[in-house]
This record gives structure tokens, C-alpha cells and sequence, in this order.
């Protein structure tokens, strides 16, 4: 009986273990995705700021002032700008949204973990009661079995008493 509750105990625990093994990927594919193109649209960006500063730089008028068409393209250039940031931003929710999802999952993941934990251990309690229960059923069955012994002893050298009590009367009286 020992033995199958240690089994089981084994098993449980052997299962808790290894549901715990599994790695938990904070950094999903999906938001490693995301991050990607987020950078992507950073160095986008980046590159369309230089284009900017270098328009703002570019004097093709008549005495080195700016034309018409180079406040233009530098207009043109930060509208580009202003749209990629409001699409990062966009991207950047989205991000966070993610990293959200995660930790949601995580928590569901750590609140199982231990709802489960708990579950074990109220399992090991009651398997401890029913073998406590079962080591006192069994000395009262060895109790039991040697007082029922004890008595068939005694009943049993009675009657061999009560055999050769009679055996020697019969004998005196023959005599």
C-alpha cells in the first residue's frame, strides 16, 4: 500500500514538474513580428528625416535662397515624416497590446500552476489520512486476529485438558 501511494505521489509530482518545464515564450513570434517592423519603420523614418534636413539644406534659388519647389519637397518630405509616425504609433499599440497578451497569459499560466499545486496537495493530505486510516484498520485486523488465535488455544488445550482428564478418570475407575 505504501508502495502505490509513493507511486502515485511520484506521478503527480513527475506531472507538475514537467508542465512546469514547459518554457513559457515571453517573446512570441508574432511580437518578435511586430518589433521587427516597428524598427523597419524607425530606420524608415530616420532615413526620411535625413531627406528632410538635406531639402532644408538645398538653396537653388537666386542668391542662395530656397524656391518655391525646395519648401515644397521639404514639406512634401515632413508630411512622409508625420505619416510614418503616426503608422509607428499605430504599430506601437499594437506592440503593446501584444506584450499585454503575454503577461495576461503568463498570470493565467502562474494562477493554473497554482490552483494545480493546490489540487496536489490536497490530494497528498487525503492520501495521507486514507493510509493513516488503513495502518489502523490493519493493527486492529492483527489485533483481532490474535486475540480470536489466542482463544482458539486456549479452547483447544482445554479440550486435549478435558481429553486427558477423562482418559485418567476412566483409567482409575477401570483400575
Amino acid at each position: 500500500m505504501k508502495k502505490t501511494v509513493l507511486i502515485f505521489l511520484f506521478c503527480l509530482i513527475t506531472i507538475g514538474w514537467a508542465s512546469a518545464q514547459i518554457p513559457v515564450n515571453s517573446d512570441s513570434v508574432a511580437y518578435q513580428l511586430q518589433r521587427k517592423k516597428i524598427n523597419n519603420m524607425l530606420a524608415a523614418r530616420k532615413q526620411k528625416f535625413g531627406q528632410y534636413d538635406q531639402s532644408l539644406g538645398q538653396h537653388t534659388g537666386i542668391f542662395g535662397f530656397q524656391t518655391k519647389g525646395d519648401v515644397r519637397r521639404s514639406a512634401g518630405i515632413l508630411m512622409d515624416i508625420a505619416k510614418t509616425d503616426d503608422a509607428i504609433f499605430k504599430e506601437l499599440k499594437i506592440l503593446l497590446e501584444y506584450r499585454d497578451f503575454q503577461q495576461r497569459q503568463i498570470q493565467s499560466h502562474s494562477k493554473e500552476a497554482e490552483t494545480t499545486a493546490a489540487g496536489y496537495i490536497q490530494v497528498i493530505n487525503r492520501l495521507k489520512q486514507q493510509n493513516a486510516h488503513l495502518k489502523q484498520q490493519l493493527n486492529n485486523s492483527e489485533e483481532h486476529f490474535k486475540t480470536r488465535q489466542n482463544i482458539f488455544v486456549l479452547v483447544i488445550l482445554f479440550m486435549i485438558a478435558s481429553i486427558l482428564f477423562l482418559l485418567v478418570k476412566k483409567n482409575r475407575v477401570k483400575a
